[in-house]
């Protein structure tokens, strides 16, 4: 019987840190019921006393989820585990996971306090919330920089007060495989009780080694990986989830662990993430990138054609990447285009299909083929943040090389119109003044990328631009536009991140 390894998936807690990664209550709640078809053991929905909204969030989720635990981050502060209790306590399987950090740095400079005070704290926090529910997680912050003995010493008081999971994690990315593996063993060499709680890692990428690290605490006896979709999060990113998944998957044979992940999930789940994020994965990205199935080299598309698993260890089926490329087109009807949908793994709801066809109708019209990877993209710009404040109704652009550029927008809000004109450098910012005038918030781009989502000369073009509103740096929105029109992607973006702002 293979070990079998719980996946704790923090995309919407340490991945959301990361800097554009924000998501709003309806974006997050969309991601958890993925994550929950996915097969995600552990969901990690937030960390409940940062914001009310956060709470509010994690307790939408707890009521939505049914079948993988729901879980909140607290501090070792009474205050925390209290309103992350509140957060959870409804949902069916609820976790509490609290952390202090262990390291020396971290006790003297952050903490300021001495290692028995926080061997007290330990104790004292970890029985608090034992008090309130049994599914209890403790976290060594900062561990693999700790005293060892030390670490040894935590992690007893924590086993000893009601902790059932104990996580090491790298929270640095700073240490080696062999080392990760080696602390680990240590660990349950010298604490009695390892073998009746579930050991478990949460491993960043600083040095290029969170998945390794992971890897290697699974062979020394890690029950649990906490990972991320895409491997987003604080600074370099977390360990993978879908790397994590697949290196045990296709190498079953050596580390003998699965895990309950659907893989054909895997893609979904990424081009999701990838949609609401609006940070793509580079094309070299393991599973999931654009190039992880493709063979230019012509000695590699020999071996291939011959038999795929002279360059192919997995397939792409096997994480959910559509290989059937069927060609729908304006005469299409609803029944092939809800059809294909469902083949791509697309699950909508009546409200979305209708949104979805309605759009797919707008493009059919605009390209002569739509293939998989349209559909693909016209998913993602089925609206998931909540209702539509302003929508796009026509636009008029002047532009040359020895003029300046008018932009004249027009947009719809309920049953109102508005046009307003506006004068700038270029197609975008004029248009983006226009839409500044109509909407009367002040805002500043903080970032805006375009890229091909198909390929020929009508693929369709993603806009992705990154926004705050009245000076607030810290809160960034994502806004996402779709269009065969670079212009019109554009303005979609900015009206679809100025709805999410509204929304929120």
């Amino acid at each position: 019987m293979s070990k079998q390894i719980r996946i704790f998936d923090t995309t919407l807690r340490d991945g959301e840190q990361s800097p554009g990664c924000s998501m709003n209550l309806s974006e997050k709640i969309e991601v958890a019921r993925q994550l929950e078809t996915l097969g995600v053991d552990i969901i990690e929905a937030g960390f409940a006393i940062a914001s009310p909204g956060d709470a509010a969030a994690i307790a939408t989720i707890a009521n939505t989820v049914k079948n993988s635990t729901v879980c909140s981050l607290a501090r070792c502060v009474e205050k925390d585990i209290d309103v992350a209790y509140g957060s959870v306590k409804d949902a069916v399987d609820p976790r509490i996971h609290v952390f202090l950090a262990t390291s020396p740095v971290h006790m003297e400079y952050k903490l300021k306090m001495k290692p028995e005070e926080v061997l007290e704290s330990v104790a004292h926090h970890v029985a608090y919330t034992k008090k309130l529910l049994d599914n209890v997680e403790f976290s060594a912050e900062d561990a693999t920089r700790s005293d060892w003995d030390f670490l040894c010493r935590v992690v007893d008081v924590a086993i000893k007060n009601g902790a059932t999971t104990i996580n090491i994690p790298d929270t640095t990315g700073y240490l080696t495989p062999d080392e990760y593996a080696n602390l680990i063993r240590y660990i349950r060499e010298h604490v009695d009780g390892t073998d009746n709680i579930i050991l478990s890692c949460h491993n960043h990428n600083d040095l290029g080694m969170g998945v390794a690290n992971s890897l290697a605490g699974i062979q020394a006896g890690i029950g649990q990986v906490e990972c991320t979709i895409n491997g987003i999060g604080e600074r370099a990113g977390n360990a993978s989830l879908e790397e994590i998944v697949m290196a045990l998957k296709t190498r079953k044979d050596f580390f003998d662990a699965d895990t309950r992940i659907d893989t054909t999930q895997i893609y979904r789940s990424s081009r999701m993430i990838q949609t609401i994020t609006g940070v793509p994965v580079a094309p070299t990205k393991p599973i999931v990138g654009a190039n992880a199935f493709a063979h230019e080299s012509g000695i590699h598309q020999h071996g291939v054609l011959n038999n795929k698993s002279t360059y192919e260890i997995m397939t792409p089926e096997s994480v959910g990447i559509p290989q059937n490329a069927i060609v729908l087109g304006k005469h299409s009807g609803r029944h092939a285009f809800e059809a294909r949908l469902k083949d791509l793994g697309y699950t909508l709801s009546k409200e979305k299909i209708d949104k979805a066809f309605a759009k797919f109708k707008v493009l059919a019209d605009k390209k002569k083929v739509i293939k998989d990877r349209d559909l693909e993209a016209l998913i993602g710009v089925v609206p998931v943040s909540g209702p539509v404040r302003y929508t796009l109704k026509q636009y008029v652009i002047n532009s040359g090389n020895t003029i300046s550029t008018t932009a004249v927008v027009k947009m719809t809000k309920g049953d109102e119109e508005f046009e307003r004109a506006a004068l700038s450098d270029g197609p975008i910012n004029a248009s983006y003044a226009a839409i500044n005038k109509i909407t009367g918030l002040k805002i500043e781009l903080q970032d805006y990328s375009l890229r091909a989502l198909t390929d020929g000369q009508d693929a369709q073009s993603e806009a992705v631009v990154k926004m705050t509103f009245d000076g607030k740096e810290d809160e960034v929105v994502t806004g996402r536009g779709v269009s065969v029109d670079i212009v019109e992607a554009s303005i979609k973006a900015y009206i679809n991140g100025i709805n999410k702002y509204l929304n929120s």
